[in-house]
């Protein structure tokens, strides 16, 4: 049986939109302290007062990389099927930055190349900055029971709410 491997995950409900994700990893793979360069990014919901960290899911069928003309994008088994591009056979035509449904193929155009999260080599500095643990980094197969766990969380605490106003009529 081949290795799952690890993913990131985001709660977004945690993120409390510092930005320090997108700084540290535009540090980590250009040196330079530009959240243009990061291969996360922090969406700001203005109406809905809302951050939400957005990067590459990894996707077991990748749009990135079935819609790449010349074939630069490809997935890495040895390291856990993480989707990465080959810059010496990658054209920069952008269709990958088109097709992505996630939005987390972007073009730097400073270096005339597209970017996405490499999940730093198996030490994602996101996660090792985010104070508030909102972006994680755990194993592929753990990320369902993770999510049944945070919504029976939540049910439970809106039963308790409805529990209260029910008795306060």
């Amino acid at each position: 049986m081949e290795p799952m491997g690890k993913v990131l995950t985001i709660n977004y409900e945690k993120c409390t939109g510092c930005r320090l994700c997108e700084l540290v990893c535009a540090v980590k793979h250009d040196g330079i302290s530009n959240p243009l360069r990061s291969r996360i990014k922090v969406m700001k919901w203005e109406a809905e007062g809302l951050y939400i960290p957005m990067s590459c899911q990894q996707c077991q069928d990748a749009p990135c990389m079935i819609g790449c003309p010349v074939k630069a994008i490809s997935k890495n088994e040895a390291l856990g099927g993480r989707v990465e591009v080959d810059y010496d056979v990658c054209i920069g035509c952008r269709t990958c930055v088109a097709v992505c449904p996630f939005g987390a193929m972007s073009f730097n155009p400073i270096d005339r190349k597209v970017i996405k999260c490499d999940l730093c080599d198996g030490n994602p500095q996101c996660v090792r900055f985010c104070e508030v643990k909102a972006v994680d980094f755990v194993d592929a197969g753990d990320v369902s029971t993770l999510k049944k766990k945070e919504a029976a969380r939540r049910l439970s605490v809106a039963g308790k709410e409805a529990a209260a106003l029910q008795d306060n009529l």
